[in-house]
């Protein structure tokens, strides 16, 4: 017998067993998709159906901001479809439309200057724009200013984009959301495009040496993450039917919508998800437990399961699978 046929079974072998892998995989997310599906119709109550409507969102966000890994076009978070709908009456689906494309050129705008720092300077100019957008925002008028906006009550309808009877079509379109920018992530994963991303990512030198266009493809990260980032904006808008500069431009909410990335898993496509998963409940779960105690005690527990995830498991949790399909 030859030395090639024994190689040949190793890897009829290990394809096989990928094969069967792939099969479980989709039949897991198959289940998963089910009982999210049925969730709403099976847990009825309304506090449950809006914590998991903000798992989705925060996980939407998280995943915006994992496609780019450093910097997110949140400057226009939910401003653009709300002042169009509000000042000129556009529909709130064509607003939405409407935002991505003005969220892309700001973001676009602002991020061309940006990459051209590195480290340290990098971060500093980040935040430093994000609280100047803030302040702008907070002495606008024109966009409600401090006092915020507050979107007019219409009849119940997909096209008015307002549900006030039964929440169950926010769950559904949130979810929607979420799905199309997992796909997207992973579509990123497989494509030339998501290679260039973890060269950049991993030696930003290295892969400008060989010919790779990093400002570019850095911009292209940045375009697509703004444009996830708007529309869950002006979901969120819409679901609250109130904005104000302290709800939506803080620097606090970067911060949550990086950890639930960085605890899930950076650079992962279920990282985001799962850290949302588990961040968001712990959340409201401390803060009904022991906010109201005064001192700050869901604050030092939510903080100390953060720093033990980032101390023992620096991958994420989703490391502790083994599996990294990094974007």
């Amino acid at each position: 017998m030859g030395t090639g046929e024994p190689v040949t079974a190793v890897k009829a072998q290990e394809g096989t067993r990928a094969s069967v892998r792939r099969v479980w995989g989709m039949g897991l997310l198959a289940v998963m998709l089910l009982a999210t599906l049925a969730f709403p119709w099976v847990d009825r109550l309304p506090y449950h159906r809006d914590l998991v409507i903000r798992v989705f969102l925060y996980a939407m966000l998280a995943q915006a901001w994992n496609i780019l890994a450093g910097y997110c076009g949140q400057i226009s978070l939910a401003y653009a479809s709300s002042v169009l709908q509000m000042r000129w009456g556009w529909n709130p689906w064509v607003g939405l439309g409407a935002g991505i494309p003005v969220a892309v050129a700001l973001s676009m705008a602002i991020g061309y200057p940006c990459f051209r720092l590195r480290g340290h300077y990098f971060a500093i100019a980040t935040i430093a724009i994000g609280e100047i957008v803030q302040t702008l925002a907070i002495n606008w008028d024109f966009i409600g200013g401090a006092r915020g906006l507050t979107l007019p009550f219409q009849k119940d309808s997909l096209l008015a984009f307002q549900f006030h009877t039964s929440k169950y079509p926010y769950y559904y379109i949130v979810l929607a959301l979420l799905i199309l920018c997992l796909l997207v992530s992973w579509r990123i994963e497989r494509t030339r495009l998501g290679y260039y991303f973890r060269a950049i990512r991993e030696d930003p030198e290295a892969a400008q040496s060989v010919g790779i266009p990093i400002t570019r493809y850095k911009l292209i990260a940045m375009a697509v993450s703004a444009a996830f980032v708007s529309a869950g904006g002006s979901f969120y808008a819409q679901y609250v039917l109130y904005l104000d500069p302290d709800s939506v431009l803080p620097l606090s909410l970067s911060i949550l919508i990086c950890l639930l990335a960085v605890v899930g898993g950076v650079g992962t496509l279920w990282g985001p998800l799962v850290g949302a998963a588990l961040l968001i409940p712990l959340s409201e779960f401390t803060r009904i437990q022991f906010g109201g105690t005064g001192r700050a005690v869901d604050l030092l527990i939510y903080g100390a399961l953060l720093t033990l995830v980032a101390v023992f498991q620096p991958a994420g949790l989703v490391g502790l699978l083994g599996r990294r399909g990094r974007p």
